[in-house]
């Protein structure tokens, strides 16, 4: 959001706050958590409301790993990041489950299929099942498809699982016990001193003596350390009314996760995708919309993949995801304002790490400790 003159003329009252979140979403109100936990007392602000942006708009997989396949991403990373990425997701969906304990959260451990839509994505699945069962990961190779409609291959993690993630952020903010103030956008940050962050919002002048971003998409527009290293990216998905029978018994991503489907918890198919052809209208952008091109593409895969879903489609929604540059999320603190800490760049892949990374970025922000892998010093 940009913010008028009109709007808030550096006039704003000014409110103290011992540690300040700005972004409301899973990663906010988890590092929102965690700092409560290290006896820092907490405000969380947002442009809009609690989990409004990418958080209730993503498809609510708990599906565990990264944002390649595993061989992939022992190539791209090496074998220690790619194991210790691992790990995180696996944490993460351990912080998932402990705050949905005792709530009213819909969380179920349904398993998930990654499943080839070719013969070279094929080759790719089996060498990640290889790679994953050496190292101690028990996943189940299929050498054909499980649900018989017309993949190659796929590996079944049964541990995965699906989530309702606006129930989730809204119990995770309750036990953060932070003070949350809506509605209230950021235009601009100074360090002024140790330990003294000015943060201008629209409401608000924030003094604060730690403030931690978790503005994921949003991030190159608050200060330019992020420009390059976060890219704004769509993703489009559709929903048809509830059905009597559910098509799907896991949640699923295929074609390299360009494409995934789930049955929600109200019995809906939902379908998300078709990024891939339309990258040019789809990268780098935060207009929040559904687009003719992409939903045609989701439309024909619900008509060629579950040709026996005939239910109409009720809902078609978009949401505005951070791809980092190197597709591993980012921790750290700004160079120039070593009290202001970000966890950000989740690639798509937020209820797989974001809360792992957001528990080691506050770490970092109060103790100086490493972030790891995704230790953002890795960018310089």
């Amino acid at each position: 959001m940009t913010v008028s003159v009109w709007q808030a003329d550096d006039t704003q009252p000014i409110q103290e706050v011992d540690f300040l979140v700005v972004g409301a979403g899973l990663a906010g109100c988890t590092a929102a958590y965690f700092a409560s936990q290290a006896g820092r007392k907490v405000v969380i602000t947002d442009s809009q409301d609690i989990g409004l942006g990418a958080t209730s708009r993503n498809a609510g997989f708990m599906i565990t790993g990264l944002d390649c396949y595993y061989a992939e991403g022992i190539e791209r990373y090496g074998h220690a990041v790619a194991k210790e990425i691992w790990e995180l997701s696996l944490h993460t969906h351990k912080i998932w489950r402990d705050m949905a304990h005792d709530t009213d959260v819909k969380m179920i451990t349904c398993g998930s299929l990654l499943l080839a839509e070719s013969e070279a994505e094929a080759e790719d699945v089996k060498k990640s099942a290889q790679a994953l069962k050496a190292d101690g990961i028990d996943v189940i190779f299929h050498e054909d498809d499980p649900l018989k409609r017309g993949y190659f291959s796929a590996i079944e993690q049964p541990w995965d699982g699906a989530v309702q993630p606006y129930q989730l952020v809204n119990a995770i903010l309750a036990k953060s016990g932070a003070t949350f103030i809506g509605n209230n956008e950021l235009y601009r940050i100074e360090q002024l001193a140790p330990q003294k962050v000015m943060v201008y919002t629209r409401k608000y002048r924030f003094i604060a003596q730690k403030v931690m971003l978790c503005t994921n998409a949003y991030s190159p527009r608050i200060h330019p350390y992020f420009v390059g290293k976060v890219v704004p990216t769509r993703a489009q998905v559709l929903a048809t009314e509830p059905l009597e029978t559910a098509p799907l018994p896991m949640i699923g991503y295929s074609d390299y996760g360009y494409m995934y489907y789930r049955t929600t918890f109200d019995n809906r198919l939902l379908i998300g995708g078709g990024r891939k052809q339309n990258k040019p209208a789809e990268d780098d952008t935060i207009e929040d919309k559904i687009t003719d091109a992409v939903q045609a593409i989701l439309d024909d895969y619900l008509k060629t993949r579950f040709p026996e879903v005939k239910a109409p489609v009720t809902r078609r929604w978009s949401g505005i995801m951070g791809f980092s540059v190197d597709g591993l999320p980012l921790a750290g603190t700004i160079p120039d304002m070593p009290d202001v800490g970000f966890a950000v760049g989740f690639t798509g892949h937020g209820l797989a790490l974001g809360g792992g990374t957001a528990q080691r970025a506050v770490n970092k922000l109060l103790t100086g400790q490493h972030a790891g892998a995704v230790d953002a010093s890795r960018l310089g």
